[in-house]
């Protein structure tokens, strides 16, 4: 089980794999079983985008147990949130906005005491 953070510019949290690139976030997606997935939507200019990895999940079935979404792009956000909150199975939580510091503090603090 890993925690996945797909972000193109932004430092990987403690205790996440980071996902620099779409292709690279749906091949650990459709590989790994995901806990807590966090999006951000623009990964660059010209470059496939949160949205194309949301489309990757409702189209496999392959859902993380929570999905946060960090982005900067107010419509981005938003896009990805409805189609997830709509195709999501009711146990897959889907958050409109970044993961909550307790989160990222508990998740730092497991992978600490794996080392």
């Amino acid at each position: 089980m890993i925690h996945l953070y797909l972000d193109d510019v932004r430092p990987c949290p403690k205790g996440f794999v980071p996902a620099r690139s779409a292709e690279e976030c749906v091949l650990l997606l459709l590989e790994c079983e995901v806990d807590v997935l966090s999006l951000d939507y623009d990964l660059g200019w010209g470059q496939p985008n949160g949205m194309q990895v949301v489309r990757r999940i409702l189209e496999s079935g392959r859902f993380p147990r929570r999905i946060y979404l960090h982005t900067s792009s107010d419509g981005g956000r938003l896009n990805m949130y409805q189609a997830l909150y709509a195709g999501r199975p009711e146990d897959v939580l889907v958050v409109n906005g970044p993961m909550p510091p307790e989160l990222l503090n508990e998740i730092a603090n497991t992978a600490e005491n794996r080392l």
